[in-house]
């Protein structure tokens, strides 16, 4: 029934685009072909506004099938009107004025169709690449070209359509056991080089997961580049507001590359312990980072310093009040490493996990942990771009996520970074999973 309605919609736009042959052709009285194409011009713009032809519980998930929709048509129109003007020529010849006006019309309604789709696919979908955004907006006035690349996206946006769609239901399903909802409430910290902004989040789609399933979040708010005793301290400050805050007299922590170190710190050397429940690390460097102590020993002091006081400036005017990115650097060294956790003595009191993951080729990355990867695959052996997997382990250790394919899994695609669905690796259930699993262990 679907594809009917679609193939009825593609033919009822195609009649639209070329209603000036179509009027002229037509031997009715005056105010019947003024009817037809008062519908038919209705019609078009009905369409371009309201396209999707399937509904869906969720409004995002409709606006993504309407996407897709209007995508899956410029591609169809273009392609048959392409036909329509070679049959034109070759075959069924009709005088040159009518041809030319219904070519700027079908044109100008053609490329409304396209632009439409490309607004519609840059605003809503999360899944189109940066290279296939840079083919659609150089080829979009292309014939062929944009029908080849509007392809190319619907196909994306539909398998993000029904990826999206499977984790609603999902959601929906399991909605009462609420999975995710721990004793304690969950506290996310952000590792090195960002902060936790409402515009943009450090984990990306994982947050809205895990309180679709009843988790209670709450973010370690540090800043983005300072030494480990003061980003401890700054994530020991906030984890006791939020304790006032909820009444809860605990929280588990879940803890992003170096965001682990600085929530270790906290808790062995600072006091956190008696507020700390469980500690989850993420691809965190325990061990340290070689990739850090390369680039430290590759690059010469004045352009490190530099470098330093760019960032510096930079995250001062987004909102930083301290910064030391030099410093913070070289704390994750494996040498630097070593003497903190000579001084961090884990709590007996505290339940550690730890998980990560690696990539299977520099190509499995880009730029930097492509570069990244093949900086430390010589001197440490696998790992996420930055992190060997071998520094990655603390605590109860929850293993070394490869999923089947050829790309595996980055440093950054740990939190959805990206936004990008990876195939046999779903990070929101992930963590939907993991935080259950704390649920049932009583945290």
């Amino acid at each position: 029934m679907i594809i009917l309605k679609k193939i009825l919609f593609w033919f009822l736009l195609i009649l639209s685009v070329n209603q000036v042959i179509i009027l002229t052709r037509f031997n009715g009285a005056f105010y019947v072909k003024g009817l037809i194409g008062i519908v038919l011009t209705l019609f078009y713009f009905f369409y371009n506004f309201n396209p999707r032809t399937t509904e869906y519980p969720a409004e995002k998930l409709t606006k993504l099938s309407a996407c897709y929709d209007i995508l899956q048509a410029s591609a169809v129109v273009f392609s048959v009107q392409a036909l329509i003007y070679l049959s034109i020529i070759t075959i069924y010849p009709i005088h040159w004025v009518i041809f030319l006006t219904n070519f700027a019309v079908s044109l100008l309604l053609c490329y409304f169709l396209v632009i439409n789709g490309l607004i519609r696919s840059f605003t809503i979908s999360r899944q189109i690449g940066l290279l296939l955004r840079i083919a659609l907006l150089s080829f979009w006035w292309m014939p062929f070209f944009n029908s080849i690349f509007s392809t190319f996206a619907a196909v994306k946006i539909k398998q993000e359509l029904i990826f999206d769609n499977q984790k609603y239901v999902l959601n929906q399903k399991r909605k009462e056991k609420q999975v995710c909802k721990t004793k304690y409430p969950i506290v996310m910290v952000h590792g090195i080089f960002f902060r936790d902004w409402e515009i943009f989040n450090y984990w990306g789609r994982i947050p809205e997961a895990l309180e679709d399933n009843g988790a209670q979040i709450f973010y370690g708010e540090h800043e983005s580049s300072i030494p480990v005793e003061q980003a401890a301290i700054q994530i020991r400050d906030k984890i006791l507001s939020i304790l006032a805050q909820t009444g809860a007299n605990k929280v588990n922590i879940i803890a992003h590359s170096k965001g682990g170190i600085d929530s270790r710190y906290a808790i062995s050397v600072l006091g956190l312990a008696p507020y700390v429940a469980s500690l989850t690390t993420i691809n965190s460097p325990h061990y340290g980072s070689d990739l850090a102590g390369r680039v430290l020993s590759m690059t010469p002091e004045k352009i490190v310093t530099k470098i330093g006081n760019k960032y510096s400036n930079i995250f001062m005017r987004l909102g930083d009040t301290q910064c030391d990115f030099v410093e913070s650097i070289k704390e994750l060294t494996p040498e630097r490493c070593g003497q903190l956790n000579r001084k961090m003595t884990d709590s007996p009191d505290v339940y550690y996990q730890s998980v990560g993951s690696s990539l299977k080729s520099r190509r499995s990355a880009s730029f930097p942990l492509n570069l990244g990867y093949a900086l430390i695959k010589p001197i440490a052996g696998d790992n996420d771009g930055l992190v060997a997997t071998k520094s990655m382990q603390w605590g109860n250790f929850l293993g070394i996520l490869r999923p089947k394919g050829k790309i595996g899994i980055s440093h950054s695609d740990m939190i959805d970074l990206s936004r990008k669905n990876i195939k046999g690796f779903d990070v929101m259930e992930f963590y939907v999973q993991m935080l259950s699993e704390l649920k049932e262990k009583g945290y």
